[in-house]
């Protein structure tokens, strides 16, 4: 393994992470369900929920880091992930393919935000859910960061209903978080 490679794996498997688990009292998982773990890293959402779903699809713009996701997941035994490697704002992604979304401290980074808002509601089913959990904007923050209250006016012209916004106390390498569950609206 290339040492940039390494250094990039052993810095994101040591930060502090959201704990997966907590987030399932905001999304309701379905055997049936294909998930779609947007940001994915090295798996720590895509593993905690595949195990609820029928198949779950890892997407990152870092080809090198999903083989890795890959290699763990065959050491783990789980056989219903999938990796795509791809931007952002242009998914490889079939229309309406999946029922749940899960981004998780990925989004602030990407330019404008409206594109990805975009890519997620065309990959979604209608009434599907999608589960965004970022960092939030403080006066105490340098690093990019988008404001719960500007993600959610995106979200919502986007073509999501919100249904809820909620600042646990759990924090993230020290800062504040935010989950919004947003549903896409049905099509007429």
């Amino acid at each position: 393994m290339n040492p940039k490679l390494q250094r990039k794996i052993e810095r994101l498997e040591s930060i502090e992470r959201f704990p997966a688990e907590e987030l399932f009292e905001f999304i309701q998982l379905n055997k049936e369900d294909e998930l779609l773990d947007l940001g994915a890293g090295t798996g720590y959402i895509s593993f905690s929920f595949a195990k609820y779903v029928k198949k779950v699809v890892a997407f990152d713009y870092d080809y090198d880091i999903l083989q890795y996701l890959e290699v763990k997941a065959k050491e783990k035994g789980i056989t219903n992930i999938e990796t795509t490697a791809a931007n952002f704002k242009e998914m490889p992604l079939e229309n309406a393919r999946f029922e749940k979304a899960v981004a998780s401290i990925s989004l602030h980074e990407v330019q404008p935000l409206s594109l990805v808002l975009d890519e997620i509601h065309r990959v979604l089913k209608d009434k599907g859910i999608f589960l965004c959990i970022e960092l939030e904007k403080t006066e105490m923050t340098n690093a990019p960061r988008v404001s719960s209250k500007e993600m959610e006016e995106e979200i919502v012209k986007a073509g999501f209903s919100v249904i809820d916004t909620l600042h646990p106390p759990t924090q993230v390498a020290n800062q504040p978080v935010y989950i919004i569950v947003a549903q896409k609206k049905q099509s007429n």
